[in-house]
């Protein structure tokens, strides 16, 4: 009994009052998220009449959301991290009552709804690094792995849950009520923030503010300076732009299966993700953070060189299943060492640049695969990245021997006090 509760997700950090307030109400915010995010595109696309908008609106997000998660983390750090993430999860909910507004109004406008996009994922940006840089305030650090895969599980369920609940009910009660219903599902993460105690800079934080661009200088400067922060970084955007072969599942599924799979391809990708999440009690508490890393990149390579080597739907969805929990894990570890191995003054600023990594990973590697894919085929390009993403983590682990020794941070360098986990002094 005592094994398989080792094996099953750790729930320990849910006995903090206020992380599980904010982690059940983001249960419900990520659910009416996803029903925005299928219900854009489709009216992008009813207005227009062309994918190419639809592209578009991808676009338009990524650099308000670059910039402000920027932002957002110089905010996380020197302002008060209850108010600031308040500050952003009224904001989403604002756009997202907006967009029912504008569906409501039936303007059908394409610029109004990219206007609106561009804004809420300018809010999205800020409000992933404030949140991130908060989770260490909750739970004691031995248990940020745990808690990061109880928090990335709510958002992998609610990329499958979301979009078939959206498709399910779009027919029958159309966009206006999906949007409504996101707006209003945003007040639970609003309460739940609500309740949390007041975060206030400490260290270095605490000192009056200076510009924005000094403080994201700082940010770059410490990553450039930090082995194993510049190391994690580029394992992994290494694993999200070199073996990351979502731009070739429309090719892969109609030329080696058929058309009508690529939702399962998707579903299986994500689906990997939660199994990993639900069972993640048996890496959480793995100790040895950077090895772990590079060991998740591996294996998220392995699996995609042997999906990309599949040739019956069954394997391909094994390999895939494989790939999401490897790409769970290797998220996990890379937001548990990017918030303890840096003081607290610094976690919002990390957190932000974190936010650019991982959006821009995924779209370089879209671009990458499907240029060469174009060229080379799908079956070389896809089992290539993932071979070349093996190698690519293996060399850093051997290369760099402080990322192969970091292990997480000790106890002593943190107090507790209420519901608030202060560092006693940085973390050398």
């Amino acid at each position: 009994m005592v094994r398989g509760k080792r094996v099953l997700v750790d729930v320990r950090p849910l006995r903090g009052g206020g992380f599980r307030r904010l982690w059940a109400a983001g249960i419900v915010t990520a659910l009416g998220a996803q029903l925005t995010a299928v219900v854009v595109p489709l009216q992008i696309y009813d207005f227009s009449g062309s994918s190419a908008y639809v592209g578009l609106a991808g676009l338009v997000g990524l650099v308000p959301m670059a910039a402000a998660a920027l932002w957002g983390g110089v905010l996380a750090d020197v302002r008060d991290r209850r108010r600031v993430l308040l500050g952003t999860t009224t904001g989403i909910g604002v756009t997202s009552a907006l967009l029912w507004v504008q569906a409501w109004a039936d303007l059908r406008s394409v610029g109004v709804l990219l206007v609106l996009v561009g804004v809420q994922q300018a809010l999205f940006g800020a409000h992933t690094a404030v949140h991130r840089a908060v989770t260490p305030r909750l739970v004691p650090p031995e248990l940020l792995p745990a808690a990061n895969a109880l928090q990335s599980t709510v958002v992998l369920s609610a990329g499958i849950a979301g979009p078939l609940l959206a498709g399910g009910l779009l027919p029958v009660v159309g966009s206006r009520t999906l949007y409504l219903a996101d707006a209003l599902t945003v007040c639970a993460t609003v309460w739940a923030v609500w309740r949390l105690p007041a975060l206030a800079p400490v260290g270095a934080g605490a000192r009056p503010q200076t510009t924005s661009l000094r403080h994201i200088a700082d940010g770059v400067r410490i990553v450039t300076s930090r082995q194993i922060l510049l190391v994690v970084y580029l394992s992994d955007f290494a694993a999200l732009s070199l073996g990351l072969p979502t731009a070739l599942f429309p090719q892969v599924a109609a030329e080696t299966f058929r058309a009508s799979d690529i939702g399962v391809l998707y579903a299986a990708l994500s689906a990997g993700g939660v199994l990993a999440g639900l069972f993640s009690g048996a890496f959480t508490r793995v100790g040895r953070h950077g090895v772990a890393v590079a060991v998740s990149a591996a294996v998220w390579g392995l699996a995609v060189a042997g999906f990309g080597l599949a040739h019956s739907l069954v394997s391909a969805v094994a390999w895939l299943l494989a790939a999401g929990g490897a790409l769970l894990a290797l998220g996990v570890f890379r937001r548990t060492v990017l918030q303890s191995a840096v003081p607290d003054e610094m976690r919002g600023r990390l957190q932000g640049i974190d936010t650019v990594v991982a959006a821009g990973g995924p779209r370089l590697g879209d671009l990458l695969h499907g240029t060469v894919g174009a060229g080379l085929g799908v079956t070389w390009t896809v089992a290539g990245g993932g071979v070349v993403t093996v190698v690519t983590a293996l060399l850093l682990l051997l290369l760099f021997p402080g990322f192969r020794r970091h292990r997480a941070a000790p106890e002593p360098h943190f107090r507790v006090s209420g519901n608030s986990h202060r560092p006693l002094r940085k973390l050398e």
